[in-house]
């Protein structure tokens, strides 16, 4: 008979003690792996967070947030100062524009006898400049786009006094953005769901990249071509930005934008990627110092996300501790088990070892004994944690978001005592010390991927041969005479 087929038989010799064995192998490894998959989630969302706002700085004109600031433009010249500053990996200008249909301004133009003001700026309230283009908006008017429009009349019509004459018609400008990477206005990478992208964006192109949205309002897809200032442009790609304003939109080269303008050094806003978030606070301040508080507004898109990876950073560390033990003890069951049968096998091994089979031999047969024990617990155990990992991912970022709340509410009360309480009682914004950060904690998602589930079986299986080769090499010691003339 085989070792392999030896070792299969004696592993179901004791069927009560095998499947006993089996169940306390499955909520070891079961746990392992749900902590292992819970682990590789965070680890995830950490980095992705990492990698997006949490390390973003957004720069705008000193007093220029929107039509209603002022100040001067940001240039060339002061991104090369921002690319300086210790810490910053890169730095992104923008250039907004407002894209106004060109029929409908024309009407617009004729109805009240001047060109009324196109909207209220660019993305996230950057100073924009306005065009022409045969692009109509993908999102119409509506009561709030009218109301928002008119605010500055009377109500009592256009061009008349007292009258009831109609305001003329309005649309929605498209939000353009002339950019010098492929990245959203908030540094995030673009997700493109057809076409490719614009290729090197610090230099002029006839390309553009247009929300779903806008390019099914206008019946545009890849390759197909609309103006800007009676300039031809051709549709290169198609990105979904996830809500209806931002597919209202469309992403140029940041030359090409500029060009357009007619301001080929000015810039509207400047993204600014720091190395990492144990960075961001002196390089927001050193860049702030770069490039002056009369010259320029510095801003952290979520001041609480550091809050939200900090916990997460517990959990990682809780959810890798967790996994280790449960580790450390499948191996320990192994181990524990392995003895027990070389204890009870000593004359079997006796007998094997007087008609000549090597310690090799015999060791290798345990080994694959308990292989066989840990095969079974852990396809028991991987269904475990499928079914487990999303619920206990949960509990753990549950009870850290907690804490960090507690946390958070006890400096909110060490604020309130030094009179620098939020406006209106003093509380955080809808009543949750932790803000936006709160929903990141949640939307972290637990799903057991075959990847992370073979790597956790094949360290359980390290561990189980490290397990079982101990008391192995215990069958070196047993001297086939002794237990012969013990018989």
């Amino acid at each position: 008979m085989s070792v392999l087929a030896r070792s299969v038989g004696n592993a179901f010799r004791n069927k009560v003690r095998t499947a006993a064995v089996v169940a306390v192998l499955a909520v070891a490894i079961g746990l392992a792996l749900a902590m292992l998959v819970a682990n590789q989630a965070v680890t995830g969302k950490v980095a992705e967070l990492n990698a997006s706002v949490g390390t973003v700085l957004t720069v705008n004109p000193a007093g220029g947030q929107g039509f209603e600031g002022g100040g001067e433009p940001l240039t060339s010249a002061q991104a090369a100062t921002a690319a300086a500053v210790p810490n910053v990996s890169s730095v992104v200008g923008t250039k907004a524009l407002r894209l106004r249909n060109e029929a409908a301004a024309a009407q617009q133009s004729a109805q009240s006898g001047q060109a009324r003001p196109g909207g209220a700026g660019g993305p996230g309230g950057a100073s924009a400049t306005t065009v022409t283009t045969s692009l109509t908006a993908a999102v119409d008017a509506g009561t709030l786009g009218n109301r928002n429009q008119s605010s500055g009349s009377t109500g009592t019509g256009t061009g008349t006094t007292g009258g009831t004459a109609q305001a003329p018609a309005f649309s929605l400008p498209v939000t353009a953005t002339g950019i010098g990477a492929e990245v959203d206005s908030t540094g995030k990478a673009l997700q493109l769901t057809q076409g490719t992208g614009l290729g090197d964006y610090t230099a002029p192109s006839k390309g553009a990249l247009l929300g779903t949205s806008l390019a099914e309002k206008n019946g545009l897809s890849v390759g197909s071509t609309f103006t800007i200032q009676d300039q031809t442009f051709t549709v290169s790609g198609l990105f979904d930005a996830g809500t209806v304003f931002g597919n209202n939109a469309l992403y140029l080269t940041l030359p090409t934008a500029q060009t357009l303008a007619a301001l080929p050094d000015e810039l509207s806003t400047m993204i600014v990627t720091v190395n990492s978030m144990d960075h961001v606070d002196a390089a927001k301040t050193a860049l702030q110092a770069a490039l002056g508080t009369d010259k320029a507004d510095v801003s952290q898109g979520q001041r609480n996300l550091q809050t939200a990876v900090s916990s997460l950073d517990s959990v990682k560390n809780i959810s890798f501790t967790a996994f280790a033990a449960a580790l450390a003890t499948a191996g320990l069951i192994i181990l524990l088990i392995m003895v027990m049968l070389v204890r009870e096998r000593r004359r079997e091994i006796g007998v094997l070892k007087a008609i000549g089979a090597p310690n090799r031999t015999i060791g290798l047969q345990f080994v694959l004994e308990a292989l066989v024990l840990v095969a079974l617990g852990s396809v028991v155990g991987a269904a475990v944690a499928s079914f487990a990992s999303g619920s206990i991912a949960a509990a753990l970022i549950s009870s850290n978001s907690a804490s960090a709340a507690a946390t958070a509410a006890t400096a909110q009360r060490g604020i309130q005592r030094g009179g620098g309480a939020f406006p209106g009682g003093g509380a955080f914004p809808g009543g949750n010390p932790l803000g936006g950060a709160n929903q990141l904690l949640t939307s972290v998602t637990a799903s057991a991927s075959p990847g992370v589930i073979a790597a956790g079986i094949a360290a359980v299986f390290g561990v189980a041969i490290i397990g079982a080769l101990v008391p192995a090499l215990l069958t070196a010691r047993i001297r086939p005479i002794e237990v012969l003339r013990g018989e």
